[in-house]
């Protein structure tokens, strides 16, 4: 993958958002009647421009945002200022940029959903492990059995036994026909509720692929992999079928190292192993492991109905706040990955489209976009939510302005504060790249 090409684009993404911002600002302060003296796309030096009626259009040669100059600023004693509005015009002028950052994100992740996307399918589902007590447990599911069918439907992929658990009532039993050894045999069993995937579960990790053998000494024995171990990765590249392990195995040369992910009981564990080409370059294995797969294991590609994609697009817009939330403590236990500037929202972006596909371009553009919208709405001087919450309370006020002297000292201490974070948060940017860190994708 052409990692300059993921820049560009995210390059393009960040401009796209900023300018989408600002001109939602633009259009709702004309629309406010104030005078609005230039809008420009990139920061100067300016490298053309034209006059339409009272407003200045210019490009310039920094492309990295957009910004709005209108007459006065924030001088409520200059004739048709921003500030010489009323409250409620000013609330939706600083509203504006934050609203049409959460609209771009809305069409590009719903564009995304759209798109084709890969799905494994195979002729059965692979148990990789068994909760402890669990229903599967009771039934006497083991790991490697392979789940064929669920109530009499045949099952290929993991939503198909998602959704019939899922739909099942209290008490509701089941009966699954599993394959253990070669041999067939017909189980039943009661979902339970897990109030960790907060929907009924029978208490099994599914997956596609499994080691059933290691020799003694190989490099894979070496490298601590055991009977059991799935692989979910090789050099980050995602491993669903043995044409993926043949994939990303190509261009490693005899004797290389090769980094691997391991799925081992409920954990992910990361190993590496020497490589030895098993007979031809184009058809290379990983050496001293003999590996199942569910029978027919392959990928196709699957689409979205599009009112689908566009309810996704919303959905994943109003649960964000939400996931925010509720990753807090993680923010908290690793700030230096979940506070990042543009610097490190740049390396995050080329981790994941790296990992997963240039198709997700799309939807880092739309996190992209929502990022902007949420931090905007901070109320911390001078971002925009400071503008509407101050719009807010003169509003409530009908109009009574607050003191112009408090708002100078919260606006110059705000301004501070951001400043001040920012040079930390790309400091740290900055020293993760030179130093090989990464977010782990």
């Amino acid at each position: 993958m052409n990692i300059a090409v993921v820049i560009i684009l995210f390059i393009v993404a960040l401009f796209v958002a900023v300018s989408l911002h600002e001109l939602g600002h633009f259009i709702t302060a004309r629309r406010a009647g104030v005078k609005v003296e230039e809008f420009g796309l990139g920061f100067p030096p300016r490298l053309l421009s034209v006059k339409r009626g009272e407003t200045v259009y210019s490009l310039n040669a920094i492309p990295v945002g957009a910004f709005v100059k209108s007459v006065g600023e924030d001088d409520p004693t200059v004739p048709r200022s921003l500030a010489s509005r009323g409250p409620w015009p000013r609330l939706v002028v600083y509203a504006a940029g934050p609203l049409a950052n959460i609209l771009l994100a809305f069409v590009l992740l719903s564009a995304f959903f759209a798109l084709p996307t890969d799905v494994v399918l195979g002729n059965g589902l692979m148990v990789h492990a068994v909760q402890p007590g669990s229903p599967a447990e009771k039934a006497g599911i083991e790991a490697g059995d392979v789940i064929l069918e669920v109530n009499g439907e045949p099952v290929h992929k993991w939503k198909d036994m998602q959704n019939v658990i899922g739909s099942t009532k209290e008490g509701e039993e089941i009966t699954l026909v599993v394959q253990t050894d070669g041999t067939r045999e017909d189980c039943s069993l009661i979902p339970e509720f897990s109030a960790d995937l907060g929907r009924r579960a029978v208490g099994v990790t599914l997956c596609w692929n499994m080691v059933s053998e290691v020799e003694d000494g190989s490099p894979a024995d070496e490298a601590g992999i055991e009977p059991g171990d799935s692989i979910l990765s090789i050099n980050k590249q995602a491993v669903y079928s043995q044409e993926d392990i043949s994939h990303a195995l190509a261009p490693v040369e005899e004797g290389e190292q090769v980094y691997l992910t391991l799925l081992r009981e409920q954990q992910e564990i990361s190993t590496t192993v020497v490589n030895v080409v098993a007979g031809t370059a184009k058809h290379p294995g990983l050496p001293g492991m003999t590996l199942r797969w569910p029978p027919g294991t392959h990928i196709e590609q699957e689409r979205l109905p599009l009112w689908k994609s566009v309810y996704l697009g919303g959905s994943y817009i109003i649960y964000l706040p939400e996931m925010i939330v509720a990753a807090i403590p993680l923010i908290k236990e690793n700030p230096d990955l979940a506070l990042v500037g543009p610097v490190g929202a740049g390396q995050l972006t080329v981790e994941f489209v790296k990992s997963f596909g240039f198709s997700n371009m799309l939807f880092m553009a739309g996190i992209i976009s929502l990022g902007i919208a949420l931090f905007n709405f901070l109320p911390i001087p001078p971002l925009d939510g400071a503008g509407m919450l101050v719009a807010f309370i003169e509003g409530v006020r009908r109009g009574k302005r607050l003191s112009r002297r408090t708002l100078r000292l919260a606006y110059t201490v705000g301004t501070t504060l951001l400043i001040t974070l920012m040079v930390v948060i790309t400091y740290k940017d900055i020293v993760r790249i030179i130093t090989g860190g990464s977010f782990g994708l």
